[in-house]
């Protein structure tokens, strides 16, 4: 047992020996490294400090070679400013000699002036004196004074300008008249041959062709009401007579006339002709009619190259295909005027686009939805500037028939050419009652002064001869006398485009041979 436990002891002590030898064994290799690392960290340490202090010489080195280029360019720039002062300096100094050399030749010019101003004054004075002595002389000599030899002067030389001036008037208007004339007459008569357009004639009724009279009777209807509904809708009065194999539309409005043969037309052509089916087709046709007027307008308007116009004013001028003044068709009249209006306005170096546009709407105060009170072209004008259109356009239109000042060059161009379109041969037709009334009134209204022996009135009444007694009036009153027919036919008569008037006297000596 004591064994064992001093076996055990002694095993303790040589653990706690091994372990005391480790310790000492441990603590001297940790010592051992210790010291290795702090020698390898001065070493590093060292280095590092040797390559700061290296970086720190190569800035400082940079540093002193920035400096030192800085400080050689501040040189130059100031070495380079001081040459320029210098410079400055010595042209001041030349300047100041120049002023100086001129301000002795000014002083000296200066005492040359005063020396000649005083010859000029002396010499002055004897002409002076020498112009009295004349001017005394002169008064003495032809017994009139200064004034009045001055007075007599001006007045001859007055007569003399007054009676040149009369004479260069008179050559200067002759030449613009002569010349005014033939340019006229070259730019409308040019303007006529480029411009042509057909004439169409339009009539207060319209003849539906049918294939046999027995259609006559359905359109009628039981009793009339197929007529009735028919006359109802389109506010058209159609005529059926015993006329064969047609029948007559009549109305003052070409727009429901052509809606009423058109609905007349699908009603024949469908069959189905009673009072509900005619109010269904005439509505859809005056839709399609209404389209096609737009379609109208607008096509109109992209030919004659016009652009911009307010919607109403496209469909105002659509509506013209329909209308119709003295028989000619409105449309075709509005675009003639159109067209002849932009060839004028181009020889006379004017805007032929505003001219074109002008001359279309000039009438569109013809085709209005309502009546008004107002005259076509005041209507047309008040429409004009309704739909924004340009102030001179507005003045064009409302001047044509001079209802209102012209105030463009535009307004006389729409004014002769929508006259040269309406009186041009073909044109326009008149009832032939209304034709001859209208020549006999020529005619009557010469008769009516005092020495005129007879009256004729030719070329479509657009000239009026009339001839006088010659043992009655005199050269000069002819003259006078063609004048007051002129503005009595202008302020009493109503034509289409002017009326020349020409009177005729002469002697007539006759002798029989037998």
């Amino acid at each position: 047992m004591e064994t064992a436990i001093w076996i055990i002891i002694a095993a303790v002590a040589a653990a706690i020996a091994g372990y005391v030898a480790a310790t000492v064994i441990s603590k001297k290799n940790a010592s051992s490294r210790a010291n290795t690392i702090i020698e390898d960290a001065n070493r590093e340490a060292e280095v590092i400090k040797e390559k700061k202090i290296l970086q720190a010489k190569e800035e400082e080195m940079k540093i002193l070679g920035e400096a030192e280029r800085n400080a050689g360019q501040r040189i130059q720039k100031a070495q380079a400013a001081e040459a320029r002062n210098k410079q400055r300096e010595i042209q001041l100094n030349q300047q100041q000699n120049e002023n100086s050399r001129r301000k002795k030749e000014l002083d000296t010019l200066k005492g040359n002036l005063d020396n000649r101003e005083a010859v000029i004054e002396s010499r002055q004075a004897e002409v002076d004196h020498l112009h009295r002595q004349i001017t005394d002389e002169l008064e003495r000599i032809s017994g009139l004074s200064a004034d009045e030899a001055k007075e007599k002067l001006v007045e001859s030389l007055k007569d003399e300008a007054k009676t040149a001036a009369a004479g260069y008037i008179n050559d200067i208007m002759d030449d613009a008249r002569m010349t005014a004339t033939k340019e006229a007459k070259r730019i409308v008569i040019q303007s006529i041959q480029r411009v042509a357009t057909e004439a169409a004639v339009e009539n207060s009724v319209t003849v539906f062709h049918i294939d046999n009279d027995e259609i006559k009777g359905r359109i009628i209807g039981r009793e009339g009401r197929n007529i009735r509904a028919l006359e109802a809708a389109t506010g058209i009065e159609i005529i059926v007579d015993d006329t064969p194999e047609a029948i007559v539309l009549s109305g003052f409005d070409p727009v429901r006339r052509e809606i009423a043969r058109l609905a007349l037309h699908q009603l024949v052509v469908d069959g189905r002709i009673h009072p509900a089916r005619i109010e269904e087709v005439v509505a859809k046709v005056r839709k399609q009619v209404e389209e096609e007027i737009i379609e109208t307008g607008k096509r109109t308007a992209i030919d004659l190259g016009i652009h911009g116009l307010h919607p109403e004013l496209i469909r105002m001028v659509g509506k013209m295909k329909y209308r119709s003044s003295y028989g000619q068709n409105l449309l075709q009249h509005s675009r003639e005027t159109a067209n002849l209006c932009a060839v004028m306005a181009s020889e006379l170096g004017l805007n032929p686009k505003k001219a074109r546009r002008a001359g279309l709407l000039h009438d569109i105060g013809k085709v209005p939805d309502d009546e008004p009170e107002l005259p076509h072209a005041l209507f047309g004008m008040k429409l004009a500037e309704k739909f924004k259109e340009k102030p001179e356009i507005c003045n064009a239109i409302g001047a044509h028939h001079e209802e209102v000042e012209m105030t463009s060059l535009l307004a006389p161009i729409v004014q002769v050419c929508d006259a040269i379109s309406g009186a041009r041969p073909g044109a326009r037709r008149e009832i032939v009652e209304a034709y001859i009334k209208r020549l006999n009134d020529l005619e009557q209204l010469a008769l009516s002064y005092p020495g005129v022996v007879k009256t004729y009135a030719i070329q479509a009444g657009r000239e009026l001869r009339v001839i006088v007694g010659a043992d009655k009036i005199t050269d000069e009153e002819t003259e006078k006398l063609s004048a007051e027919i002129a503005k009595k036919i202008q302020d009493e008569l109503t034509y289409p485009g002017q009326v020349k008037i020409t009177v005729i006297r002469e002697t007539r000596a006759i002798s029989f041979a037998k």
